[in-house]
């Protein structure tokens, strides 16, 4: 060992010491990386910075931006939607779906990719469940580590390991040949995950501060049954009426939330007005204060058809409404009249559903409840009148913006461009037409252009914290590779491997391949211990195919530290996990696919 490696590897025990106690943070121990190898004279100081334009920084900020405009677009709320629905009130379900996501779409695209995107939908979810970040961020992060074991596109070391075998005029592996593999291994990991749940849930951030929500002042205002759901069928003699002769009046206690009309793409929330024409396929969304009215009746008479009621009353108001606590004031024009008598949906554009006096709901229609000072109103409208009357000043105090607040989306109107930005991008991902990095900037491009994001917006979306930390250890690959340390313990490797049978050699090159996928990336792994892997098979005189894919799997597992891969980077800071985290979760589960690959790899691909 020369005295530039050791004065590496001392720095790389120094820099896991600091990750591993957490102390200082991650980002600065990067820092601290490209001030001090420098003065090793193993790497220039130009060559320490040059992680700043490494294509695999320059992606994960590009894909920061495009989650984002997936955001503010509304379309994260969408695929969270999906994903709750799925799930149910289920805890293991929820964890599956997020984690089968993960799997199954980076098999055909960037898992690092998958995981940027999915980041804000699973954020989301979280604060819907009241449920802390880390029970869900690093199921994410395995299950899109998995997808490098679903197909030979999964991950770059899969295709380099296939370049080496062709290059020695081998048999090569084929598209789904990592399938029989990965399937297993997301199968137990789902089961690992739902077992240390409890440790998960210990080890990452805990749910911020209860907030007021939908679901919960449904609760408190005895909401929850009031819900109704009326669709306007094809011959509906409703067709082309206004909603003032439809025989809903806030005197009867009935309130029309809202009308769901379809769009091109997306179902639109259209604010209901007197004058408002029904149109064929339109939805109507009802709250009905007094449980005696008629509604069957009227809407046979009307030719309508009665839906089956919103499992929650953020399901009946959708993205675009929202409810908000508001205090009437003292001396305000609307103190001794009712809401109805005040013209209140007229002048403020939103519907009073709900009255609180001295901490008790006032029964009845609360349309039709005289108003007294320091009343507290539960109104009903679009985010963008609430947002109004959360300005000071008026009749109105908001009183309290409801969690669901932060989830709006401001250019809810571009989602369809977002869709298609996120479409084509995937599209080059897959087809590979165009690098990752200029698929993933195409669509940084469109999405500007289109305005589902503004400069500033995309400015605050990436994680600097995130990119600091993978470029402040980029440099180590490039010093352990200077001063031969990788390829010494390639032919330390070798030299052992060679006097064991072919599936202890398997086990040893699949701990080769995820030991050194802890310190360097997993494509640089792959590139160094191909040829070991592939000489090894030829001196066995066996087939090198098990022995390509052992590596390939090897590096593919790299759960045991948030620097062993960029998608371990990305979920640190949202989960908020510590380095031990990891280790805690990730080593015992990497040596149960350890267990998996070495049993299972000679039976689909015989020696």
């Amino acid at each position: 060992m020369t005295f530039d490696l050791a004065l590496v590897l001392a720095l790389l025990v120094a820099a896991t010491a600091m990750f591993a106690l957490n102390r200082p943070r991650m980002d600065i121990v990067g820092f601290l990386v490209i001030v001090a190898l420098p003065f090793t004279g193993v790497i220039s100081s130009r060559e320490a910075v040059a992680g700043f334009s490494d294509s695999t920084v320059l992606l994960i900020a590009a894909l920061f931006v495009v989650g984002e405009g997936l955001v503010r677009t509304g379309v994260a709320s969408r695929m969270g939607d999906l994903l709750a629905a799925g799930a149910g009130n289920s805890p293991f379900r929820m964890l599956a779906l997020v984690m089968s996501a993960g799997a199954f779409a980076g098999a055909v695209m960037s898992s690092t990719a998958i995981v940027a995107i999915l980041i804000p939908v699973v954020l989301r979810l979280c604060r819907i469940r009241g449920q802390a970040p880390g029970g869900l961020m690093m199921p994410l992060s395995m299950g899109a580590l998995i997808s490098g074991m679903m197909t030979l596109i999964g991950t770059p070391p899969n295709i380099v390991i296939n370049g080496e075998l062709a290059r020695r005029g081998h048999e090569l592996l084929g598209f789904f040949s990592f399938t029989p593999i990965g399937l297993p291994v997301l199968a137990l990991a789902i089961a690992w995950m739902w077992l240390m749940r409890g440790t998960l849930a210990r080890s990452g951030a805990p749910p911020g501060a209860a907030r007021a929500s939908l679901d919960g002042w449904a609760a408190e205002y005895g909401l929850a049954a009031r819900a109704r759901r009326l669709r306007v069928p094809a011959g509906s003699p409703a067709i082309g009426r206004p909603l003032s002769q439809m025989g809903f009046h806030a005197r009867q206690g009935v309130t029309i939330l809202s009308v769901e009309r379809q769009a091109r793409l997306f179902r639109q929330i259209v604010m209901p007005r007197a004058e408002t024409l029904l149109a064929e396929g339109d939805v109507l969304n009802l709250d009905l204060a007094e449980p005696g009215f008629p509604l069957e009746t009227l809407a046979e008479a009307d030719g309508l058809d009665l839906l089956p009621g919103p499992s929650s009353w953020r399901e009946a108001l959708g993205p675009e409404m929202g409810l908000v606590e508001a205090l009437v004031a003292p001396g305000a024009d609307l103190i001794g009249r009712s809401p109805l008598e005040a013209g209140f949906r007229t002048q403020h554009g939103l519907s009073v559903i709900g009255v609180k006096r001295r901490r008790e709901i006032v029964p009845g229609p609360a349309a039709e409840a005289p108003l007294l000072p320091g009343d507290i109103l539960l109104l009903s409208g679009p985010w963008r009148r609430i947002g109004d009357l959360a300005r000071p000043g008026g009749d109105l105090i908001a009183l309290t913006l409801p969690a669901e607040f932060d989830e709006v989306a401001p250019a809810a109107d571009r989602a369809p461009f977002a869709v298609a930005a996120l479409a084509g991008m995937i599209l080059l991902m897959v087809t590979g037409w165009t690098s990752n990095l200029q698929a993933a900037f195409l669509a940084c491009l469109a999405m500007g252009i289109s305005g589902a994001i503004t400069m500033d917006a995309a400015y605050r979306a990436i994680s600097w914290r995130t990119l600091m930390l993978i470029v402040g250890m980029l440099p180590f690959a490039l010093a352990l590779e200077r001063t031969g340390g990788v390829t010494l313990a390639a032919e330390g490797l070798a030299a052992v491997a060679a006097d064991m049978g072919p599936r202890g050699c398997l086990a040893l090159l699949f701990l080769a391949a995820a030991g050194l996928s802890m310190f360097i990336s997993n494509t640089a792994t792959a590139v160094l211990m191909a040829p070991v892997a592939v000489e090894l098979a030829e001196r066995l005189g066996a087939s090198p195919l098990p022995f390509a894919m052992i590596t390939a799997l090897g590096a593919s597992t790299a759960f045991m530290t948030p620097v062993s891969s960029p998608v371990n980077l990305l979920v640190t800071a949202p989960g908020g996990y510590a380095f031990g985290d990891f280790v805690k979760i990730g080593a015992p589960f990497s040596a149960l696919v350890l267990a998996v690959s070495v049993g299972l790899v000679p039976l689909l691909i015989p020696f």
